[in-house]
């Protein structure tokens, strides 16, 4: 199973081997996992990669449902899911972002910039698709006090552990391509900094047993980074496509005042008017104003433009052409 086309072969194992065939890699150490599955011997152990681990029956006025609790285990089965997510994001690369860019003939940055939304392009689609199906089917939208009522939720039902599993392998595995991918060097920097945020803040809310809060504001998130990400596709395709930096603006803004005011309402009324306020992490009690803050308050952390020390010639400062510049320069 080839992902890219080569003309050329590297030494085994050297450094563009590894780069040119980390999906192929990925791709056999999956299979091995999946062929344990036929055997009985190691069946056990496969199951541990690809299956949510720490699984309780929790009683119920009817009968009885399975629910998850976090645990070390799960670091396996991230792991399993970020060598998925590389198999995945190398499909993406080679079967439509590498073919709409050589009809653009982009320059070097500008391609660069086009993978990188093009990749989260589809990831924020797929994620708010995913996100919404889950808050409404366990009801987080239709009764917003369930988001603090009952804290702490050490109980996960499975999707929602599922979801969290797979945030965390697909921003775990973007770290790794960033080498993959062979970015410039001015990039990192910027990549790193929402990546690292984006692990902090899912990972907070899943360790802190905030995992309700953070699907709701995870949404809010995605949705407007899907939003910046598509106008940016366009706006590679031709630069007079700019009014879907218009609509992004607006949702920008919209996007942060709800999450300003869930965390606000959750945080600041919700858990703080609850009686359990106290530190106790065997129970998984993390309800005190350092840990809640630290987490769901900025989970929808803002990314805010850089400009360049050389303007465009067109650039206006105080006209709407002028600010679109701005915000696009550096993104």
């Amino acid at each position: 199973m080839a992902f890219r086309r080569r003309t050329k072969s590297y030494p085994l194992f050297s450094q563009e081997f590894v780069i040119h065939n980390h999906a192929d890699i990925g791709f056999c150490l999956v299979l091995c996992v999946l062929i344990g599955l036929m055997f009985e011997v190691t069946a056990k152990t496969a199951f541990l990669f690809i299956l949510p681990q720490y699984n309780v029956s929790v009683p119920t006025a009817d009968s009885e449902t399975v629910h998850y609790h976090y645990g070390p285990k799960d670091l396996v089965t991230i792991l399993f899911y970020i060598f998925i997510t590389i198999i995945l994001h190398a499909v993406v690369q080679e079967y439509i972002l590498d073919k709409i860019s050589k009809r653009l003939h982009l320059s070097k940055v500008k391609h660069s910039k086009f993978n990188e939304s093009g990749q989260l392009v589809v990831f924020h689609l797929s994620s708010v698709i995913w996100c919404f199906y889950v808050v409404v089917t366990e009801g987080y939208l239709t009764n917003p006090r369930s988001l603090w009522e009952d804290y702490p939720h050490v109980y996960l039902p499975f999707q929602v552990k599922f979801f969290y599993l797979c945030q965390l392998a697909y921003w775990l595995h973007a770290l790794p391509e960033l080498y993959f991918q062979k970015v410039r060097k001015e990039e990192i920097p910027r990549q790193l900094q929402y990546i690292c945020l984006y692990l902090v803040h899912i990972a907070g809310a899943y360790l802190l047993n905030l995992s309700r809060l953070g699907l709701i504001l995870l949404l809010l998130q995605y949705s407007t980074e899907f939003l910046f990400h598509m106008a940016r596709l366009f706006y590679f395709a031709d630069e007079n496509n700019e009014k879907l930096f218009n609509a992004w603006a607006a949702v920008f803004g919209v996007t942060r005042l709800f999450i300003l005011t869930l965390a606000v309402l959750a945080i600041g009324f919700g858990l703080a008017r609850m009686e359990n306020q106290a530190f106790d992490p065997e129970k998984g009690n993390f309800n005190t104003l350092l840990c809640s803050c630290g987490t769901g308050g900025n989970t929808g952390t803002s990314r805010v433009p850089s400009g360049e020390s050389q303007l465009p010639q067109d650039y206006q400062p105080g006209s709407s052409r002028g600010n679109l510049v701005t915000m696009k320069m550096e993104w």
